[in-house]
């Protein structure tokens, strides 16, 4: 009995000790780099490994084959397991009302962003659907669970307008019998949606809901500065953002500052989306002036021009894509003549464009994203000597991995240089709020990303783009509610893996057979003890 139970503990010692050397591997080859974590993690399963076969080997002539009784001992355990699992399976069928969505498309389940919203509706929303003939069975499940997760408040109704064709008149000449047609309306608003040609989706439906029950907000792009374009359908341009505000009952416009003179009364987020050039003097004020009374901004800052070593840049050209920290330095925010690089974690091969998830846990903006990219994005820091009454803080950050800085050479020469360049992890996005005082009728919020390809056409439907878009105007709005992306809209593919993914992936195929071997041996141990 003495052996057996020495074997025992030695097969837990070899499972830990498999466990943290894998653990530690894995972690150093993730990281493409070992710390003093993932060595200490590694030595310590090695040693594990070494000490379990220097005692299995000692007491191996002495094992035997007694402990009959443990066969039993497993029926025993297998049976009680079942029980409970039968048993747990109907307790929970009974108290809760649980559902598998088995569809491909989950054409059956909301999305917990939709059951979230709805929940929270207070007015009523009356969703008509006008479908000839029989209508398919997911256009009554899909009305079904917004009237369930409503509690009442949509009502949805599936109308033959060949059969009623009076009911149907009362919408106007909205419908024939080729059309497919919702009506979503609440009070005095309306939203239609044709879905004629494809089937009726709940990111189409849920932003419907949203037009009619949210107050529209109006947003203005400043131009006349080689900003890019929010009309502009092709790679550089942002039409498939101003897309995705329009769904989520955003009015999108222009304003040339220096003309009008004033930012629009009527504004509640000013964008600055890449200028190429400087703005004025007499913009800068503008800006500031509008900011100083409560105004909202999101700045997109482009990136650091660059060059050869056997081409410096003219004076011309480094006046190119501005930091405008003649604005942002009055609220505590210094952009830097830098490029952000990122030697673990980046997209394809260009280390110039890293990929991260490290953002600061605001509420409103970040939940539930995944990694977001930038393309030569530059730093920010927080000047020493901004205003008390100014509160600024990273909002995304390069990984905590090391290999990450802010390289301040021009000629494309990727080397950190101690005491030259900022060693990670960089803030590429910074997030400015002054509360309101006497002098204003509201916190004056400003949002900065160095960055502004990210949401542009080629880049927005990549990992979490258009999400950390959406998010970041939704707050700056001042209106604390979830965005929603209808992914029809964006039909963009998917970026290959970023570096550190790929690893990752890496690390599962080659280490997955050698966990598979280990399990085997340890199996083995116990089968011998």
């Amino acid at each position: 009995m003495a052996i057996n139970k020495e074997h025992k503990n030695l097969q837990i010692l070899l499972g830990l000790g498999a466990a943290s050397l894998l653990a530690g591997l894995g972690l150093a080859y993730i990281n493409n780099c070992f710390s003093k974590l993932t060595g200490i993690i590694s030595l310590v399963g090695l040693v594990c490994i070494v000490v379990c076969f220097l005692q299995l080997r000692k007491y191996m002539p002495k094992l035997t084959k007694s402990l009959s009784w443990g066969k039993y001992a497993l029926k025993t355990i297998i049976i009680i397991l079942a029980l409970v699992f039968v048993v747990g399976i109907n307790y929970l069928s009974y108290k809760y009302n649980l559902r598998w969505d088995i569809t491909k498309s989950k054409q059956h389940t909301l999305t917990e962003k939709t059951s979230s919203f709805i929940k929270e509706i207070k007015q009523e929303v009356e969703i008509v659907v006008f479908h000839v003939g029989i209508p398919p069975k997911y256009l009554e499940d899909l009305l079904r669970g917004y009237e369930r997760q409503s509690k009442g408040k949509i009502k949805g109704k599936i109308i033959d307008p060949i059969v009623q064709i009076g009911y149907a008149s009362e919408f106007g000449n909205v419908i024939s019998g080729k059309e497919k047609k919702a009506i979503v309306s609440s009070g005095k608003e309306r939203q239609d949606i044709d879905f004629t040609e494809n089937p009726l989706s709940e990111e189409l439906l849920t932003n419907a809901v949203i037009s009619v029950t949210r107050e529209k907000r109006k947003i203005y792009f400043v131009t006349g500065h080689g900003e890019y374009d929010i009309l502009d359908k092709a790679d550089k341009g942002l039409s498939s953002l101003v897309e995705l505000l329009e769904a989520n009952n955003v009015e999108v416009k222009k304003t040339m500052l220096g003309i009008e003179g004033k930012v629009p009364d009527d504004c509640d987020v000013l964008i600055l989306a890449g200028m190429k050039d400087p703005p004025t003097e007499k913009e800068e004020e503008i800006i500031n002036t509008y900011l100083e009374k409560g105004g909202d901004a999101f700045f997109l800052i482009e990136n650091m021009p660059l060059t050869t070593p056997d081409k410096p840049l003219t004076v011309e050209e480094k006046r190119k894509n501005p930091t405008l920290n003649n604005i942002l330095n009055n609220w505590g925010v210094e952009i830097g003549d830098d490029i952000v690089v990122d030697l673990n974690n980046h997209i394809s091969t260009d280390v110039g464009c890293p990929a991260t998830r490290n953002y600061l846990p605001y509420p409103v903006i970040v939940p539930g994203l995944d990694y977001t990219f930038y393309v030569r994005p530059r730093s920010i820091e927080i000047v020493k000597d901004r205003r008390e009454t100014v509160r600024a803080a990273p909002l995304v950050l390069t990984s905590n991995d090391k290999g990450s800085w802010a390289e301040t050479d021009r000629t494309l020469v990727v080397k950190f240089d101690e005491g030259v360049d900022s060693p990670g992890p960089i803030a590429v996005a910074f997030m400015v709020i002054e509360p309101k005082d006497e002098n204003k009728s509201s916190d004056t919020r400003i949002i900065i990303f160095t960055d502004a390809d990210f949401l542009s056409n080629a880049f927005i439907g990549q990992y979490s783009n258009a999400a950390m878009g959406l998010n970041v105007i939704t707050w700056l709005s001042e209106l604390d509610y979830q965005s929603f992306i209808d992914q029809k809209e964006v039909e963009v593919e998917r970026l290959d893996l970023t570096s550190k993914q790929k690893r990752m992936v890496a690390l599962a195929l080659i280490f997955l057979p050698g966990l598979i071997a280990i399990s085997g041996i340890i199996v083995w141990v116990g089968h011998k003890s």
